[in-house]
């Protein structure tokens, strides 16, 4: 492939790594906090420090405000949409996010609010897509609603692990919405993932683990989840994300 055949997207989870994923040539970043909880929505002050340090690399953010299910009640819809208006006022260029009713089918209602709220941003409904109960319908809905892209595992923990639907869904979308293939994307299964599926737009993280400059650290105290490594901080480095495009050139 010719390098401006594809695009690739990083998932950054901090102005480091935007700066890196910039760095090493991504198109784009989704901007995350909570990347355990699989992202949600990071804070004003990231927001507005990675919109101002990258310049060339468009910028898109994540807006979920929890972790779990996509299924949101109206007060986390009100975040979400003010979330999507702070978004707007400090110039980002796109917003991520997708909604679903009980039954695992898109929620038609709450997915054209957000929308409508994000109008002139470029939209991409994420992994929400992967837990929906029908995706080959779920993907009419998302077209229908006017959505720019799907993030997309093909509904498997891993997008390599995914190929056979994402091929199929690909087929089907057949040009009218851009599938993004995501979960698990890495330098060495990037290009067979393009030759399975046939597509063109990738989301990834590339980060590397970096050892913290604590000289000290209490063994016996942990802020988050018992047993996680606290002495290390995990962030996209240029060099992954140089090592996943370079993998795609012909």
């Amino acid at each position: 492939m010719k390098r401006e055949e594809f695009k690739v997207e990083v998932c950054a989870n901090g102005v480091e790594s935007c700066i890196a994923a910039q760095q090493g040539g991504a198109d784009r970043v989704e901007l995350c906090a909570g990347i355990p909880e699989g992202g949600t929505t990071p804070s004003y002050g990231e927001i507005k420090v990675a919109r101002r340090v990258l310049t060339t690399t468009r910028l898109h953010v994540i807006i979920r405000p929890r972790g779990g299910d996509f299924l949101y009640t109206d007060l986390e819809m009100e975040r979400m949409a003010a979330d999507i208006a702070v978004c707007r006022e400090l110039g980002v260029d796109g917003v991520v996010f997708g909604c679903l009713k009980t039954d695992g089918t898109i929620d038609v209602e709450k997915n054209r609010y957000l929308l409508e709220c994000a109008r002139g941003m470029s939209a991409t409904c994420h992994r929400a897509f992967d837990r929906t109960c029908d995706a080959q319908q779920a993907l009419e809905t998302v077209i229908d609603l006017g959505f720019d892209r799907i993030l997309t595992s093909g509904q498997q923990p891993r997008a390599i692990q995914g190929m056979d639907l994402l091929q199929r869904l690909n087929r089907q979308a057949a040009g009218r919405i851009i599938l993004m293939a995501g979960s698990g994307v890495t330098e060495d299964n990037i290009r067979d993932i393009r030759q399975a599926t046939g597509l063109n737009e990738f989301h990834f993280s590339g980060r590397e683990s970096q050892p913290s400059a604590m000289q000290y650290v209490n063994p016996d105290l942990y802020m988050g989840r018992p047993g996680a490594n606290e002495a290390a901080l995990d962030y996209t480095t240029a060099r992954r994300v140089r090592a996943s495009i370079a993998a795609l050139l012909d």
